[in-house]
Order: structure tokens, then sequence, then C-alpha cells
């Protein structure tokens, strides 16, 4: 049976797809929101008991002030392969929390993944993917976990990273993740292990992409390698100032601990902002023209 054939049959059917096909964004967007409200019940509780910082806000904030700035130019029907993807995404969240077959977390990456592709499928050609679903990824409670998994391994790099920068100056051995220097034991406790930096960082990338760079999501994607390694650089450089005034005796207060950390922070992001703002070149360059030259014929 062909299209015009079923259309015969059952007019009432196409009348349906069509009004369907034709539906506001919003009430997609909204659709799809409250299929997945468990998912945000529990990323709300996480936050409101303070088992993790509320960055995840700004993510989410940064998200509805994108979608609010496209609304003009969403399209009037949308993609229907990342529709799909959303649907099956959902789907896929609902059986696996059904069946307990996932952890909370990861049935929410899912969920904030299925929102973001429902905005995707409405956006113009030529926007920007990959900065979406990073925001995305960015707005899960997910700092207590990086610490946890990942605090230790950053520590050791930045103890190590200290203990060669400060080697020149001061008699330095690292002992796990502290360091012995002139004597006095150095601890590189949690907050030093620089996860919060890495997701201001990455926060950073994807916000100058999405709101202020025109990037290819190649580009972008090639562009992230260098948006960790400032964020290593910025971490290790705040360490080895730290352990260095500790261990010639002049220990940082409360107060010029945090001012220092908040300026190389500042560094960093305007390191990276720098860095996401620089126009593409070459064949990267190039690509970019095609691809619009290819949406203004279509």
């Amino acid at each position: 049976m062909t299209l015009v054939d079923w259309a015969t049959r059952h007019p009432r059917s196409l009348e349906g797809a069509i009004r369907l096909d034709r539906l506001p964004p919003a009430r997609w967007l909204l659709a799809t929101a409250l299929a997945l409200w468990p998912a945000w019940a529990w990323m709300g509780a996480r936050m409101l008991d303070r088992s993790d910082d509320p960055l995840g806000l700004l993510a989410l904030a940064a998200l509805g002030l994108f979608a609010w700035r496209s609304r003009r130019t969403l399209r009037a029907s949308p993609r229907l392969g990342l529709l799909s993807l959303a649907a099956l995404l959902v789907l896929g969240a609902a059986l696996a929390r059904a069946a307990a077959l996932l952890p909370p977390l990861l049935l929410a990456l899912l969920a904030v993944l299925a929102l973001a592709c429902t905005l995707l499928a409405f956006l113009p050609p030529g926007q920007p993917a990959l900065p979406v679903l990073g925001l995305s990824a960015l707005a899960l409670p997910l700092l207590s976990s990086l610490q946890f998994y990942a605090g230790y391994p950053l520590r050791l790099v930045a103890a190590e990273a200290a203990r060669w920068l400060l080697a020149p100056f001061f008699t330095v051995e690292r002992a796990g993740s502290s360091l012995w220097i002139d004597g006095r034991l150095v601890i590189v406790d949690a907050p030093c292990s620089g996860v919060q930096m890495v997701w201001m960082g990455y926060f950073t990338a994807c916000m100058v992409a999405l709101f202020l760079a025109r990037l290819d999501d190649r580009v972008f994607l090639r562009r992230l390698p260098a948006v960790g390694a400032l964020v290593l650089a910025g971490n290790v450089l705040r360490n080895a100032l730290l352990i260095g005034l500790e261990g010639a005796g002049h220990a940082a207060g409360p107060l010029l601990h945090q001012a220092l950390g908040l300026v190389l922070l500042a560094a960093v992001c305007a390191g990276i902002g720098g860095l996401m703002r620089r126009p593409a070149t070459g064949s990267a360059a190039a690509a970019l023209s095609a691809r619009e030259d290819r949406h203004a014929l279509a």
C-alpha cells in the first residue's frame, strides 16, 4: 500500500499525523520532561539533601536560556531522526527504571540526553549539537561521583606535577597524594583534586561555543583536549603555589587560599573562552562554509 492509498483510506489518521507533526516545540519538550519526571525528582532530591554541589542548576539555566533565545528560529516540523532517538531514550529510561537495570545517575543521564535530543530536533540547521549535549551532561549531579572515582587519581597527578615544579626550590618527596616539603607534610586533599575546576572549564567551553562562537561540532570536539590541558595546568599551578607557600613557612590563610583559587579559575576559564572563540581555519572553516551553503540552498 502506498502513502497515497493509505491517506485515501484513512484520512483521519493522516490528519492526526499532520497535527502531531505540527505540535509546537514547547509541547514536545513539556511532554518529554513529564515522561521523565522520576529522573528530575531524583536530581532535585540529590541537590537538596546536599549530597552533591548544585552546579548543575547553572547548566540547566543555560539550556533554558538557549531554548528561549532560539524560540523564534525553531523549526515548525521536527527532524524525525532526533525525535525518534529522544523517544527511544525515554522508553529505555522507563524500562531500565522498571527493571532496576541502571543506577539513578545513568537513568538521569538518559533523561537529560532525551530532553536535549528533543530540543535539537527543533533547532534550525547549522546549530551545534555537542555543546547542547555537553550542557545536558553537566546538568547532572555528578560532582560527588567524579570526586569519588576520579578525585584520587587527579590528586596524584597534581601532587607529582607540583613536586616537579617545586623541586628546584625545595627538598620535595611525594608520599601518595601528599608531599614532604623541607620536612613539612602537606596533604593534597579532595578540594585540591580540581574536580570543580574541571566542571567549570567544560561548562565555559560549552557556553562559549553555544552562545558566542560559531564552531562546527568537529572543531569543538577537537578543542576539548586542549580544554582539559588548560584545566590541568591551572590546577597544578594552584597546588604548587599553595604547597610552596607552606613549604616556605607562610601557609596561606583561608582568604588567600580562596582568592588564589578564584584568580586561577578565572584565568583558566578566560583561556578556554579565548580558545573556543578562535575562528576555525583551513579545512575546518571550508567544511563549515560548505555546510552553511547547503543549508541555505535547502
